[in-house]
């Protein structure tokens, strides 16, 4: 049998209209182009062509058609010192595979033993890598591997005992066909978008610290009824001036990565809300400040300047923050499958279950158990990478400015 088909690779250092002329040395020979990739990795060009002999060419010029080829693209590429190599019968096969997944790894530093071990624990479920592209140098490393042949149900579970391991992020995802879109995004606030707790800087002022981060603790990690407790601290408050709540509106300090995260989000066109279990007297000028869509939180009651010790309407709990989830991805009519879902305590868990992506950010064991991946570096918007976003597309978004 005849071959009709040619591989040509082409690699070297990679400049303007390297592709072109290459393309431009195959165009006079009778071949359609059945399957082209194309990377570069630190100036380093990698480019492979796959071709075949037009179907209305007989089979005896075929052999003829095919040198022409490697002639003419050896003395394409010799011009601006690119090496070629060919190989005859290609068989190009397409992937029906219904199997899609996307890993992304995240780690400050990365080492060679950790993307080992990744790759190796892929290949061992039957996954197959079809391409894998770095996403982000700074403040940490991400390299997104994409790939075939294994659902990421599947590689869920041995790539968290990966993570654990080599003390590295890794995100398992289903191949969303729907790349770009509006999303969700569904954010924490204490100990998450912000680097305290509220109620804890209250206690703090009022005399009664101690008390309220105690109970703080035990509900952040499971072992207390989250409405039950929040209604213990606050009634702790009783008494004290609401002018404490100015206060603490200029002691909490935004988690590093967090304007970047939400500007960057805001400028490609996902909505942000924030979700929380504190309180909407200090939650309501942080959600102005960064643009979200809009939050929803508890509220302190307050008679005559004077923190009365008890919240107005219904508590934002566990529950209450899964029926936020679910109300907001309502009100915007953006699907489940496309909502994210960051927090960092027992009381993020079911709104966490819910979303279509749950990322445990530092979080308490008892979230890191339950969610789909968590991120353990101290910068909230190492997340965007985690959606697939990379870093020039952050500094292009920012001009640059990021925090």
């Amino acid at each position: 049998m005849i071959d009709r088909t040619l591989l040509i690779t082409i690699s070297g250092i990679d400049a303007p209209g390297v592709t072109s002329a290459i393309f431009k040395a195959l165009a006079p020979s009778p071949v359609v182009v059945i399957d082209m990739e194309q990377l570069v990795v630190r100036g380093h060009l990698t480019l492979a062509i796959a071709v075949e002999i037009d179907p209305s060419i007989k089979d005896d010029a075929a052999q003829t058609i095919l040198e022409s080829v490697r002639n003419n693209v050896r003395i394409a590429a010799s011009a601006r010192n690119l090496e070629v190599t060919t190989r005859p019968a290609v068989t190009v096969e397409v992937d029906h595979s219904p199997e899609k997944f996307q890993i992304i790894v995240m780690g400050s530093p990365l080492y060679p033993e950790c993307i080992n071990i990744v790759t190796a624990t892929i290949a061992e479920h039957g996954g197959n890598l079809d391409r894998i592209h770095r996403i982000a140098h700074y403040p940490v490393t991400a390299i997104r591997f994409e790939g075939s042949g294994v659902a990421p149900s599947v590689l869920r579970r041995p790539l968290a005992e990966v993570s654990a391991r080599c003390q590295v992020d890794i995100s398992v995802q289903d191949v969303d066909l729907e790349a770009r879109g509006q999303y969700l995004v569904v954010l924490d606030v204490d100990s998450t978008l912000i680097q305290e707790e509220v109620v804890d800087l209250l206690g703090t002022l009022a005399g009664v610290g101690q008390a309220v981060s105690d109970i703080t603790v035990a509900a952040m990690n499971g072992e207390l009824d989250f409405a039950e407790a929040l209604r213990a601290r606050v009634s702790l408050l009783a008494g004290a001036p609401a002018e404490l709540l100015d206060r603490v509106r200029e002691m909490v300090t935004l988690t590093p990565g967090a304007r970047t995260l939400c500007r960057t989000l805001n400028r490609l066109g996902y909505r942000i809300v924030l979700v929380s279990g504190g309180f909407t007297n200090v939650i309501e000028p942080i959600a102005k400040e960064l643009g979200v869509s809009a939050y929803r939180a508890n509220t302190l009651e307050i008679i005559d300047g004077v923190i009365t010790g008890k919240l107005l309407g219904p508590i934002v709990d566990r529950e209450g923050k899964r029926q936020a989830l679910i109300d907001f991805s309502e009100e915007f009519n953006i699907p489940n499958r496309r909502t994210i879902a960051i927090g960092d305590g027992a009381n993020d868990i079911d709104m966490i279950s819910e979303a279509g992506l749950g990322v445990a950010f530092n979080a308490k064991f008892a979230l890191r158990e339950t969610a789909d991946t968590s991120v353990n570096v101290p910068y909230l918007d190492s997340v965007l990478y985690l959606l697939g976003i990379t870093r020039d597309e952050i500094v292009r978004s920012d001009r640059g400015n990021c925090d």
